[in-house]
């Protein structure tokens, strides 16, 4: 019954799409992009008279409703693997459309800034360091006025694109937590304090002295909130930024579905990611129209081009040109009865 229902309201929902003279089209999934495509969608709709109702409600959450079609698109911090691909009975594409920065950001008397091993990291997220004036962080940060106060680990509650990026990095550098914990968009944590959405995590570490939580740049900076240097794989101790997480994307495969963590190159911050938009390759299904596709694939070609002049004013990398490219390669297979929508 539920699920007839559900059909029902997606149904109703892409009838009343062009209703009234204006286009709406569906989105939901990732809050790590949440402000950017805020920005976007209201801008895109200022232009074409589209309107782009988008739900941030985590990437799982974006995946689950691509997949049972009750919206255009589904936003996502990690890509689809065979199961999930499996799952949606038809073939996808995936479009990346910017990058961000996975920073560790905290709340200290002072906010003195802070070194953080990807070894600290992980133990303190396998609660093994419970204080922050704990001697092994203390090594690393000579000179800096440690408080005797508890650690409090804040982490996401919901399935997450972000905590998949984080997980992937922790299961890269660290074997404890490979075999312990393992990677994804949800994990069994071994301790910390869950929040719904990067809005959650920022506001948590915001409000709890002590709290140290993975969240993405722009909602850190937004918060004002120091985010500690990380050392990377060529033990250079790197600051989040812009710069230093679109190096990690150096080099990308053909279908742009790769993990961006831990990265070889010098000067690249270890935790960054990309962030997509799933579609299903043929958008004749559902009881769809040409028009609608059509739409949707004209919405994200502008987000994949113009859209990229709103990525560095709000924190998030804009695509580099390898990944522009094959962005557009991705998106002109996406078709309607054959026909190639993206003109």
């Amino acid at each position: 019954m539920k699920k007839m229902i559900t059909t029902a309201f997606a149904t109703i929902a892409l009838a009343a799409a062009t209703t009234f003279g204006q286009t709406e089209i569906l989105g939901a999934g990732a809050t790590f992009p949440y402000p950017l495509y805020s920005k976007m969608f209201s801008v895109y709709e200022s232009l074409y008279k589209t309107k782009v109702n988008y739900q941030s409600i985590g990437s799982g959450g974006g995946i689950q409703q691509i997949t049972a079609k009750t919206v255009d698109f589904g936003a996502t911090d990690a890509f689809l693997g065979d199961k999930e691909e499996a799952a949606m009975g038809a073939k996808s594409v995936h479009i990346p459309t910017c990058l961000g920065a996975v920073v560790l950001a905290y709340n200290l008397p002072g906010n003195p800034a802070i070194k953080l091993t990807p070894a600290l990291i992980a133990d303190i997220y396998l609660g093994k360091i419970t204080k922050w004036n704990d001697a092994k962080i203390g090594a690393v940060n000579k000179g800096v006025k440690l408080p005797g106060i508890n650690v409090v680990v804040v982490r996401r509650s919901d399935g997450s694109g972000t905590t998949s990026i984080f997980t992937d990095y922790l299961s890269k550098v660290s074997t404890e937590w490979k075999d312990k914990v393992g990677a994804g968009k949800s994990v069994e944590w071994p301790t910390g304090i869950g929040a719904k959405g990067n809005e959650g995590v920022a506001g948590n570490i915001k409000n709890m002295p002590g709290a140290i939580g993975y969240t993405e740049l722009a909602y850190a900076k937004k918060n004002n909130m120091p985010q500690a240097l990380i050392q990377n794989k060529a033990g250079k101790f790197i600051a989040p930024s812009l710069k230093s997480a679109s190096l990690a994307a150096k080099s990308l495969p053909l279908n742009c579905k790769v993990n961006l963590t831990n990265t070889e190159v010098a000067d690249g911050y270890p935790i960054a990611g990309l962030t997509w938009l799933v579609i299903y390759q043929d958008q004749n299904y559902g009881g769809r129209t040409q028009a609608q596709g059509a739409e949707v694939v004209k919405m994200i070609k502008w987000m994949i081009t113009d859209g990229q002049k709103y990525t560095t004013p709000l924190d998030y990398a804009p695509l580099p040109k390898n990944a522009q490219v094959q962005a557009f390669k991705n998106l002109a297979t996406v078709k309607f009865n054959g026909v190639q929508l993206m003109k």
